[in-house]
């Protein structure tokens, strides 16, 4: 779930998104990372105005041997940086160091886009992984514009995940690469809801609409600021669109991806939308990260029921205040003075923050792939 100006700022990043490192160097060297983008399709769905298959923008970042040739992703100059820039490699060559690489397939918050993921995805593939962050189509900030069913469908995403890691095995580059025995996600937000789906959760909208109605209700009940006027919008379309009346069928549906091995969720949403029996299907190891002060996706509504009712899933609750916005990428001092979603908690260190979440992700990976070699 995302700020207002949080569309703006990614959109400006996105027109920043590969600047000479003469420009604009990184905050710290990292392990050399390669990175692509790939315009996947989804030719079995339309896009939502119907013009085209569904796009699934990606991009994947991966360890290579060496760079001859860097760029940087946020890089502008410095009186204008928003975010803290990374440097990586441009269609570098994949590392020979392994002949196979586990895979980690990523998704976004609401409105957001997949290199807002990539304080997370870049520490993974510097650590041995590939990493595929898709931009989901009609709610994301990548895209020109935003659509109802892209907010209100959530259940799509986690299709989008699967299409994904299809186009992915079959992609020239990394397809014979990937060790298919050791495949993950990980998802921030409406993303952690969206992986928690694809290993196996089923969603269900009478219960959520019941929490919604309820002296419970949170925040993701409501309008998300970062397109108000969404629920609006898809109700005009709820009788009379044939895409979305189709699409509501399947609502409860399971979107398990039996590749999909392990789960890794921070601040996950929509944790009350689900009934008990909707989660037991979740049998794959599950690691929730979420902060004590978020007030986005509240704890209690969202992680910790979802934690309470899978089996066997470890819950992380980082102190001291800790948002939900604290879990997007890191800002420069410019960022925390013009963008609300830069500002955290007093005490709250964004770095250090993304650090230990870092940490917890590629131990609990690693842990999770290391009895499936």
């Amino acid at each position: 779930m995302k700020a207002p100006v949080l569309c703006l700022a990614i959109a400006v990043a996105f027109s920043l998104v590969m600047m000479s490192p003469a420009q604009s160097r990184p905050v710290a060297e990292i392990a050399a990372v390669g990175m692509v983008t790939r315009p996947y399709l989804d030719t079995s769905r339309m896009n939502w105005s119907r013009t085209g298959p569904r796009p699934l923008q990606t991009a994947i970042w991966y360890p290579v041997d060496a760079a001859t040739r860097r760029e940087t992703i946020f890089g502008a100059p410095a009186a204008e940086q928003i975010f803290v820039p990374v440097e990586v490699a441009p269609d570098a060559t994949l590392s020979e160091r392994y002949r196979k690489y586990p895979l980690v397939v990523m998704s976004h918050g609401t409105g957001g886009s997949g290199i807002m993921m990539m304080w997370l995805g870049v520490h993974l593939a510097a650590h041995g992984y590939i990493v595929a962050a898709v931009n989901h189509h009609g709610n994301t900030s990548a895209e020109k514009e935003l659509a109802p069913q892209g907010f209100l469908l959530y259940w799509e995403r986690a299709r989008d995940l699967k299409l994904v890691l299809d186009s992915l095995l079959r992609d020239p580059l990394f397809g014979d690469r990937i060790d298919d025995r050791r495949i993950g996600a990980a998802g921030f937000s409406l993303g952690g809801y969206t992986v928690i789906a694809a290993a196996g959760a089923r969603f269900s909208q009478s219960t959520f609409d019941r929490f919604c109605r309820s002296a419970q209700r949170d925040f993701t009940c409501e309008p998300q600021n970062e397109f108000p006027e969404a629920p609006a919008r898809f109700a005009l379309l709820h009788d009379h669109d044939a895409v979305v009346r189709e699409s509501l069928r399947r609502s409860g549906a399971s979107y398990q991806d039996r590749r999909i091995k392990a789960a890794f969720a921070i601040a996950p949403a929509l944790g009350s939308g689900f009934k008990e029996s909707g989660l037991r299907p979740v049998k794959v190891p599950v690691h929730i990260v979420v902060g004590s002060g978020d007030v986005i996706a509240p704890p209690r509504t969202n992680a910790e029921r979802y934690a309470s009712l899978i089996k066997g899933a470890r819950l992380t609750v980082l102190p001291g205040g800790v948002g939900h916005y604290t879990f997007l990428h890191e800002c420069t001092p410019r960022g925390r003075e013009v963008l609300s979603i830069c500002r955290d908690a007093p005490g709250v260190e964004r770095r250090a923050v993304h650090e230990s979440v870092r940490e917890h992700a590629l131990t609990f990976f690693n842990s999770a792939f290391a009895r499936l070699r």
